[in-house]
C-alpha cells in the first residue's frame, strides 16, 4: 500500500509529495479477532534537496524563494546501493588507515548496526614498576610547588596516566589541590531544587548503561552522577545542565568522590573553557567546527574535498566530540587517555584527537557516500577501538601530531570575520523572520512546557489532596492510640504504685520475719549453750562421786577383811550375806541418776531438733518472700522503663511547668 502526504512549506514554490510504501494484509472482521500479532508503526526518512531561486528568476510570487530539486526516501537508496555494484578501492601504501587494522569481516558484532553501548571496556591497574617509581617521585616534587607544574610532567601525561593515579593528578592538573569552597558549596548545592531536574534524570538513565556502577536504575552510581549533575545546573545558572554533560561527570566520579568530581567539573567548565561552547546559541562551537575542517583541509585534503562532495559538514559527526569530549562513544581506556591529555594541554588537544580519528579511518570514509559517513562516525568507528593496542596507536598518533596554534587563532579570526559580514550582508527581512520562527518554536516549546507543568502541578495537587487525606487519618488513627496509650499510662502507673506498695508490705514483712527468725536463732542458742554446760557439769560430778565411792568402798573392804569377826559377814566378792549389796544399792542409784541425766538430754535434743527444724522453715519463708520480692521489684522496674511511663513523665514534667508559669 502506498501513502502520498502533500506538504505545503512556505517559501517552497510547490507542494512537497512524500510516498510511504508499507506491505498490508486485508481480513474480514472475524479473521481479524484472531489476529495473533500486534500493531507495529512504519517510519520512513526523507532527504529533500532544495534550490534557493534567485531574485531575478522568481516569478509574481515573491514569497517563493526555493525550489524541489528531488526527494528521496531512504528505503529506496538503500535499494539503489543494494542493485548497483560497489567499487573497490585499496588502501596506499604508508597511508595513515593502515596503522589500525579494521576489525575482521566475520566479527558478529560489525555486521550489527546497532551501536556499542557508552562505558564499555576494562580499564586494567597493572603498570610497571618503573613507570609508578617515575610518577611517584614527579607527584613528590610537585606537591612541594602544587602552582608550578613539573617539566617532565607533559611528556608523562602523553603515554597516559597509570589508572591507580589518575583520581590525584587530574586533580592536580584542573588544580583542585585547594578548593574547600567548592566541597561545602557542593553541599549546599545538592539541597536545592533545579529546573532541568527531568532532563538530568532522563540522561541518568543512559549513560554508562555498560559499566556495572552506573547500570542498576536508583543504584549509588546514578544516585552520585545525579547529585553532580543537579548541583552544576544549580551552581552555573546561565548555561545549567546540558546534555551530555552526564558522560564527563560519570568519568570523573569513576576516580574520586562526588566532592572531588564536582570541583574538577566546574574546572573543566570554567577554567578549560567547556562551558563556552553551549553559550550563544554554540556560536563557539561552529567556530570549532571551522577550525576543525580547515585542519582538514591542511591535513587531509582529500577527505576535506570528500566531505564537501557528499555534503558532510563538521558539525553532523564531531558535535558530539566537542561537547562530551569524546566520552559518549569510545571504550573507557580510551576516553580516560583523552581526558589526561585534555587536562594537560587544554581544550585544543580536541583537534589533536579528531585529526587522529580522521586519518586513521581515512580509507574507510574515502568509500562512504553521505549515509555511509554518518553511520560509519555513529557505529563502526567507536568498535574500531575495541582493541585496546588500536586505542594506544590512536592516542600516539594524535599526541605526536602538531598543530599549530597561531594557525587556530587565524582560522577563528577569519571565523568571526564571516560571520560579521554575513550579518552585515543578511537581509533583515529575512533575519527577521528567522528570528520571529526561532521564537516562534521557542514560544511553541514554552507553551508545551507550561502545559506539562500545568499538568503536573494539578497531578502534583491530586497527589498532596491524597497525600494530605491520608495524613489526616493516619493523625486520627494516631491521636486514638495516643489516648488509648494514656489511658494505658494510668492503668500502668496505678499498677505500679500497687505493686510498690506490695512491695513496702512485703520489705517489712521480711524484715520483721528475718528479726524474728535471728532472736529465735540466739535463743535456741543460748538455750543450747546452757543445756550443754549443764551436761558438761553433771558429767564432771558424776564422775567425781563415782571416783569417791571407789575409793570408800576401797577403805571399807580394807578394814572389813582386817576384822575377823566382820569377814563372816562378806562372801568373797566383797558383798554382805543375806543383804543387798551396798554396791548394788550404789550402783542402782547411779544408774537411777544416769536414766535421769539421759531422760533430760533426749528431752532437750528433741527441743534442739524441734528448734533446727523451725529455723530451716524461717529459712524456707525467707527465700519465698526474697523471690515475691524480687518479682515485684522486676516488675516495677519494666514498668518503670516503658515508653508510656517516659511519656508520662514527660507530659507531668510539662504540665507541671505550665502550672508553676500560671502560678
Amino acid at each position: 500500500m502506498t501513502t502520498a502526504v502533500d506538504l505545503v512549506i512556505t517559501e517552497v514554490q510547490e507542494p512537497v509529495r512524500f510516498l510511504l510504501e508499507t506491505k498490508v494484509r486485508v481480513c474480514s472482521p472475524n479473521e481479524r479477532l484472531f489476529w495473533p500479532f500486534s500493531k507495529r508503526s512504519t517510519t520512513e526518512n526523507f532527504f529533500l534537496k532544495l534550490k534557493q531561486i534567485k531574485q531575478k528568476e522568481r516569478k509574481n510570487n515573491a514569497d517563493t524563494f526555493y525550489e524541489v530539486v528531488c526527494l528521496e526516501s531512504e528505503s529506496e537508496r538503500e535499494r539503489r546501493k543494494t542493485t548497483a555494484t560497489p567499487s573497490v578501492r585499496l588502501p596506499q601504501s604508508g597511508s595513515q588507515s593502515s596503522m589500525i587494522p579494521s576489525p575482521p569481516e566475520d566479527d558478529e558484532e560489525e555486521d550489527n548496526d546497532e551501536p556499542l553501548l557508552s562505558g564499555f571496556g576494562d580499564v586494567s591497574k597493572e603498570c610497571a614498576e618503573k613507570i609508578l617509581e617515575t610518577w611517584g617521585e614527579l607527584l613528590s616534587k610537585w606537591h612541594l610547588n602544587l602552582s608550578v607544574r613539573p617539566k617532565q610532567l607533559p611528556s608523562l601525561v602523553r603515554n597516559g596516566v597509570p589508572e591507580a593515579l589518575r583520581g590525584e593528578v587530574w586533580q592536580l592538573l584542573a588544580g583542585c589541590h585547594n578548593n574547600d569552597h567548592l566541597v561545602e558549596k557542593y553541599r549546599v548545592l545538592i539541597t536545592k531544587e533545579s529546573p532541568q531536574d527531568s532532563a538530568i534524570t532522563r540522561d541518568i538513565n543512559r549513560t554508562f548503561p555498560a559499566h556495572d556502577y552506573f547500570k542498576d536504575t536508583g543504584g549509588d552510581g546514578q544516585d552520585s552522577l545525579y547529585k553532580i549533575c543537579k548541583a552544576y545546573s544549580v551552581y552555573d545558572e546561565e548555561i545549567g545542565y546540558c546534555q551530555g554533560q552526564s558522560f564527563l561527570a560519570a568519568v570523573l566520579l569513576l576516580h574520586m568522590p562526588e566532592e572531588q568530581a564536582f570541583s574538577v567539573l566546574v574546572k573543566i567548565m570554567f577554567d578549560y573553557g567547556l562551558r563556552e561552547l553551549f553559550k550563544q546559541n554554540f556560536e563557539d562551537l561552529h567556530c570549532k567546527f571551522y577550525q576543525l575542517e580547515h585542519l582538514m583541509q591542511e591535513y587531509i585534503p582529500d577527505l576535506y574535498n570528500h566531505f564537501l562532495d557528499i555534503s558532510l559538514e563538521a558539525h553532523m559527526y564531531a558535535s558530539q566530540w566537542f561537547l562530551t569530549l569524546f566520552t559518549a562513544k569510545f571504550p573507557l581506556y580510551m576516553v580516560f587517555h583523552i581526558i589526561d591529555l585534555l587536562l594537560c594541554e587544554g581544550i585544543s588537544g580536541i583537534f589533536n584527537v579528531a585529526l587522529g580519528l580522521l586519518k586513521t579511518s581515512r580509507d574507510d570514509l574515502l568509500l562512504t557516500d553521505f549515509e555511509g559517513a554518518l553511520k560509519f562516525f555513529r557505529v563502526q568507528l567507536p568498535k574500531r577501538y575495541r582493541s585496546e593496542e588500536n586505542a594506544k596507536k590512536l592516542m600516539e598518533l594524535a599526541c605526536n601530531m602538531k598543530i599549530n596554534q597561531k594557525k587556530l587563532k587565524k582560522y577563528e579570526k577569519e571565523y568571526h570575520t564571516m560571520r560579521e559580514q554575513q550579518a552585515q550582508q543578511e537581509d533583515p527581512i529575512e533575519r527577521y523572520e528567522r528570528e520571529n520562527r526561532r521564537l516562534q518554536e521557542a514560544n511553541m516549546r514554552l507553551e508545551q512546557e507550561n502545559d506539562d507543568l500545568a499538568h503536573e502541578l494539578v497531578t502534583s495537587k491530586i497527589a498532596l489532596r491524597k497525600d494530605l487525606d491520608n495524613a489526616e487519618e493516619k493523625a486520627d488513627a494516631l491521636n486514638k492510640e495516643l489516648l488509648m496509650t494514656k489511658q494505658k499510662l494510668i492503668e500502668a502507673e496505678e499498677e505500679k504504685r500497687r505493686l510498690e506498695e506490695e512491695s513496702a508490705q512485703l520489705k517489712e514483712m521480711c524484715r520483721r520475719e528475718l528479726d524474728k527468725a535471728e532472736s529465735e536463732i540466739k535463743k535456741n542458742s543460748s538455750i543450747i549453750g546452757d543445756y550443754k554446760q549443764i551436761c558438761s557439769q553433771l558429767s564432771e560430778r558424776l564422775e567425781k562421786q563415782q571416783t569417791a565411792n571407789k575409793v570408800e568402798i576401797e577403805k571399807i573392804r580394807q578394814k572389813v577383811d582386817d576384822c575377823d569377826r566382820c569377814r563372816e559377814f562378806f562372801n568373797k566378792e566383797g558383798h554382805v550375806k543375806g543383804i543387798a549389796s551396798s554396791k548394788e544399792v550404789l550402783d542402782a542409784d547411779t544408774d537411777e541418776e544416769k536414766e535421769t541425766l539421759k531422760n533430760q538430754l533426749r528431752e532437750m535434743e528433741l527441743e534442739l531438733a524441734q528448734t533446727k527444724l523451725q529455723l530451716v522453715e524461717a529459712e524456707c519463708k525467707i527465700q519465698d518472700l526474697e523471690h515475691h520480692l524480687g518479682l515485684a521489684l522486676n516488675e516495677v522496674q519494666a514498668a518503670k522503663k516503658t515508653w508510656f511511663n517516659r511519656t508520662l513523665s514527660s507530659i507531668k514534667t510539662a504540665t507541671g511547668v505550665q502550672g508553676k508559669e500560671t502560678c
